[in-house]
C-alpha cells in the first residue's frame, strides 16, 4: 500500500530517493555540527559567566556603599544585571534540576556568599539570586537566560545548499534515464518499412555500449525482415509463370465441370500470389520519392475512375491542402480500403475533414455488416480473413488491409478501423499538415 504513493516514472523515483538521501545525511550532518557548536558556545558563555560574576561581585563587594550604584551600569551585562536590594519575591528554585546558569553562579561565589535562587515568571521567565555583601548589604544578580544566537545568514545558506542538492539531483537523474529513454525511443521507432536513425555511440562506456547493442538489433531485424520480403517477393513472382502455364494448358482442356473448378482454383492461386507480390512490396513503400500533391485533385480522380467503371463511390468535403506525400502509397492505400467497402457493402462513401491543427482525415464508410470488437485489431494480420467460411470470393486474401497498413506507416499516416453506429464500417486515415 505504501508503495502506491511512488511516483509514476523511474526518474521521478531516483531524484526522490537521491534528494531524500542527500537531505537525511546533509541534515545529520548539520545537526552535528549544530550540536557541537552549542556545546562549545554553552561552555563558553558559562565559562564567561562564571569568570565575569566573580570579578564583579568581588569588586562590589569592596566598594564603599555609596559608590557602588554609578558601578552597576559598567558591570551590566546583556543577560543580566545587578541589584543593591533584595530582590523581587519568586517560587524557590528546584535545586535538583537548577538552571545551568545557576551552577555556574553557584561554583563562581557559592563559596564565598551564602545564595538563595528565586524564579521569576512572566512574559521572559528569569530568575534571580540573592546574596549578603561582606557588610550586610543585599545583592541581587537577576539573569534572564537567552538561546544561544543563531547568524541570520545561517538560512540563507541552508536554502542555498538545499537549492545546489537539488539541481545536483536533477541533473545525476537526468543523466543516468537519458540513455534509457533513448533506448526506448529507438526501439519504439523501430520499424520494418522505413530505416531509423542510429543511436549516438559517443558517452560513458555503459551507454555507448547499449547503443551500439541496439544498433546491431536494429541492423538485424532489418536484414532479417528485408530477407523474408525478397524470399516471399521471389516465391510470389516465380509462382505466376508456373500457374500461367496451367492456365493454358487448362484452355486447352474440352470443356467441362472440372475443367471450370480447376480454372476457378488456379484463378485464386493467381490472385493471391499477386496479392503476395503486393505485399512484399509494401514493405518498401518508403522508398518512392515524396511529391507535393492537390489533395482534392487527387481524391477527385481516384473518385472518378471508380465512378466510371461503374462503382458506386462517392466524395465529401473538401481540405484545400497541398500534402508531401508518396501519391502511389496514397492511392493504394485508399483503393484497398474503397475496394473492402464495395466487397461488404456493394458502395464506399470517402469523406474529408480537417481539424483545427490542420492534421487532414480521409474517412472510407460503408453500410455492410461491420467488424467484431474484437477483431478490429487482428484485421491488419497478413493473410487473416474475418469470414469463417475462409471463401476467397468474399473474403479475399486477408492480405489488403495489411498491405493498407504497411503503405500508411511508410506514409507517417495513421490508419484505425471502428464501426459507425448507425451500422457498417468507418476506415479513418490521419494524415499529416499540408500547406
Amino acid at each position: 500500500m505504501a508503495f502506491s504513493l511512488w511516483p509514476r516514472t523511474l526518474a521521478a523515483r531516483l531524484a526522490l530517493i537521491f534528494f531524500t538521501g542527500l537531505v537525511l545525511a546533509y541534515g545529520l550532518s548539520f545537526a552535528s555540527q549544530f550540536y557541537e557548536r552549542y556545546q562549545t558556545g554553552r561552555s563558553v558563555m558559562l565559562g564567561n559567566l562564571e569568570s565575569d560574576v566573580g570579578t564583579a561581585v568581588a569588586l562590589i563587594d569592596r566598594l564603599p556603599a555609596a559608590e557602588r550604584a554609578s558601578w552597576l551600569p559598567l558591570l551590566e551585562r546583556r543577560n543580566y544585571r545587578y541589584r543593591l536590594d533584595a530582590g523581587e519575591p519568586g517560587e524557590p528554585m528546584d535545586m535538583a534540576h537548577p538552571h545551568m546558569a545557576a551552577l555556574s553562579i553557584q561554583r563562581a561565589i557559592g563559596e564565598r556568599f551564602p545564595l538563595s535562587f528565586v524564579t521569576l515568571p512572566g512574559p521572559r521567565p528569569h530568575f534571580q539570586a540573592h546574596l549578603r555583601l561582606s557588610d550586610g548589604n543585599p545583592l541581587t544578580l537577576d539573569v534572564t537566560p537567552a538561546p544561544i544566537p543563531v547568524a541570520s545568514w545561517l538560512p540563507v545558506v541552508l536554502l542555498l545548499q538545499l537549492a545546489v542538492l537539488l539541481a545536483c539531483t536533477w541533473l545525476a537523474v537526468r543523466m543516468a534515464i537519458g540513455p534509457l529513454t533513448r533506448l526506448a525511443r529507438a526501439v519504439d521507432q523501430l520499424t520494418p518499412d522505413a530505416p531509423t536513425p542510429h543511436l549516438d555511440e559517443n558517452g560513458p562506456r555503459e551507454v555507448a555500449y547499449a547503443a551500439r547493442a541496439v544498433n546491431a538489433l536494429q541492423g538485424r531485424i532489418g536484414d532479417y525482415l528485408k530477407e523474408r520480403m525478397q524470399l516471399l517477393a521471389a516465391i510470389s513472382h516465380d509462382l505466376q509463370t508456373p500457374i500461367t502455364r496451367m492456365k493454358l494448358r487448362v484452355e486447352q482442356m474440352d470443356a467441362s465441370l472440372e475443367r471450370d473448378r480447376l480454372w476457378s482454383d488456379l484463378d485464386e492461386m493467381q490472385h493471391l500470389v499477386r496479392e503476395g507480390v503486393a505485399y512484399a512490396r509494401s514493405m518498401d513503400g518508403a522508398s518512392e520519392a515524396q511529391c507535393r500533391v492537390d489533395l482534392d485533385a487527387f481524391l477527385d480522380s481516384l473518385v472518378f475512375d471508380y465512378q466510371d467503371s461503374g462503382q458506386a463511390v462517392n466524395l465529401q468535403g473538401r481540405s484545400g491542402a497541398q500534402l508531401e506525400t508518396r501519391p502511389h502509397a496514397l492511392r493504394r492505400v485508399l483503393s484497398n480500403l474503397i475496394d473492402n467497402a464495395l466487397k461488404f457493402a456493394g458502395s464506399a462513401h470517402l469523406e474529408v475533414e480537417r481539424d483545427p491543427n490542420g492534421c487532414v482525415c480521409l474517412n472510407v464508410l460503408d453500410d455492410g455488416p461491420g467488424i467484431a470488437e474484437e477483431e478490429l485489431g487482428e484485421v491488419f494480420k497478413p493473410f487473416y480473413r474475418v469470414e469463417s467460411s475462409r471463401n476467397r470470393s468474399t473474403g479475399g486474401t486477408g492480405l489488403g488491409l495489411a498491405i493498407a497498413q504497411q503503405l500508411s506507416q511508410a506514409l507517417g499516416a495513421r490508419l484505425t478501423l471502428s464501426n459507425r453506429a448507425s451500422g457498417g464500417l468507418c476506415a479513418r486515415l490521419e494524415l499529416g499538415g499540408g500547406v
